[in-house]
């Protein structure tokens, strides 16, 4: 037996000793996720077909690419080395996974141990400063496109100090690719060194039947600043689980997410923050725009260490329902541990602005159009308070991607123009 199918047979074993994510659990009380069989494939049995048969490093799994486009700069992939590993392989396994915390015992850990048994690939990207071209911006796009009906991928993103980067995530469902439900338990490891700085645009659109849990964890050491956006479309469970450590003096941490919901769907949004030294700051915001019988639940939990003097963070989270009856659950938490700080937290839930949608009807627009012109404005404002001044927010923005994605949810009657 090789060391990765004794890792992989390990992680197992520990998952049935010790069992999956408990009913009461505090995190996942209001939208459970589901049973351990559905992320270890074993409901999966006879499902494979030729349309989703592409194996690990064909073409399916991510693709990396430079960014292009006005505003984004030259220097788009200065100074990046990316490697695709084969986690089946021993070897290559071990330099997957090499500098990585353990599963650990968390509430989510269960998660991380079921990946650990069903990790076949990930991919490695590396940014440094190129000699003569410190400072120059690096713009990459991200994509990752399901390989199986049930995996496990991972991605590990590692800033040399002082590095910039703008990063453009999608996870689509192909049109030739899978044509039938994925459960997919994704892990993404964000390491930003002293100074380094990431802009992180994560565009999520799951099919409708799928089960997704990505779970980001992020690192961030002196003066580093991390900020990302989030556009989450909901499907039979989703889940976005967000771990930003702010281990450094100075670091800045932003999250912005956009939360669409159609009838029936479910998406679980968290973001669990820890402040651990001085002169910190952390903002949390999150949308969720719902309709029908659909289940969200925004969850935003942010903890200040000991002596972090004059940590700042604000959470603000809202709730709109579109129409129909949807289950909204907005959660902000904060757990303060130092005295000189400065700390807000708010929830709002209710209908769209009446004074807003006045003064749009009374620009000659139809009440359909109306609504649709404000709830637009709000998505984008969300957004680019997450990525302020932003040209790879900007670029996505322009492309009419937003107005798509929303108008799955919106169900705009163009008769009533």
């Amino acid at each position: 037996m090789n060391t990765a199918q004794a890792d992989r047979l390990a992680a197992r074993e520990h998952l049935r000793q010790y069992g999956w994510i408990a009913r009461r659990s505090e995190a996942f009380h209001h939208l459970p996720p589901p049973a351990l069989t559905h992320w270890l494939g074993e409901q999966a049995e006879g499902t494979r077909g030729d349309d989703c048969a592409a194996p690990p490093l064909s073409g399916a799994g991510w693709t990396l690419l430079p960014l292009q486009g006005q505003g984004l700069g030259a220097g788009t992939a200065g100074g990046v080395d990316a490697r695709w590993l084969d986690a089946a392989d021993p070897e290559q396994r071990a330099q997957l996974f090499a500098g990585l915390p353990g599963p650990g015992e968390g509430e989510a850990a269960p998660f991380a141990w079921a990946h650990r048994t069903l990790c076949r690939q990930g991919l490695r990207v590396h940014v440094a400063a190129r000699p003569g071209h410190e400072g120059e911006l690096v713009c990459l796009a991200l994509r990752h496109q399901p390989h199986g009906p049930v995996e496990a991928p991972l991605l590990v993103l590692q800033l040399d100090p002082g590095v910039r980067v703008l990063l453009l995530e999608t996870h689509e469902r192909s049109s030739v690719g899978c044509r039938h439900a994925i459960t997919q338990n994704l892990h993404a490891h964000i390491e930003l060194a002293p100074g380094a700085r990431l802009e992180h645009l994560r565009v999520i659109q799951p099919g409708a039947e799928d089960q997704l849990a990505h779970h980001i964890h992020a690192r961030l050491a002196s003066g580093a600043h991390y900020a990302q956006a989030l556009v989450g479309q909901a499907s039979a469970y989703h889940l976005q689980r967000n771990s930003i450590e702010q281990a450094g003096a100075d670091s800045q941490a932003r999250h912005a997410a956009l939360l669409l919901a159609a009838d029936g769907a479910q998406l679980d949004h968290q973001v669990y923050s820890r402040m651990e030294q001085g002169h910190t700051r952390s903002e949390v915001e999150s949308l969720v725009l719902a309709r029908g019988r659909a289940r969200v639940v925004s969850n935003a939990h942010t903890r200040i260490a000991p002596g972090a003097d004059e940590a700042s963070l604000r959470q603000r989270l809202s709730g709109v329902p579109l129409a129909g009856q949807p289950r909204l659950i907005l959660r902000p938490h904060l757990e303060i541990l130092h005295d000189n700080v400065q700390a807000a937290h708010g929830a709002t839930w209710g209908a769209l602005p009446e004074d807003a949608l006045f003064y749009a009807s009374q620009r000659g627009l139809s009440e359909a159009h109306a609504r649709a012109l404000v709830i637009d404005g709000m998505a984008r404002a969300l957004l680019e308070r997450g990525l302020p001044d932003s040209p790879l927010l900007a670029q996505w923005l322009d492309s009419g991607a937003l107005a798509t994605a929303i108008g799955q949810v919106q169900q705009v009657d163009e008769r009533a123009a």
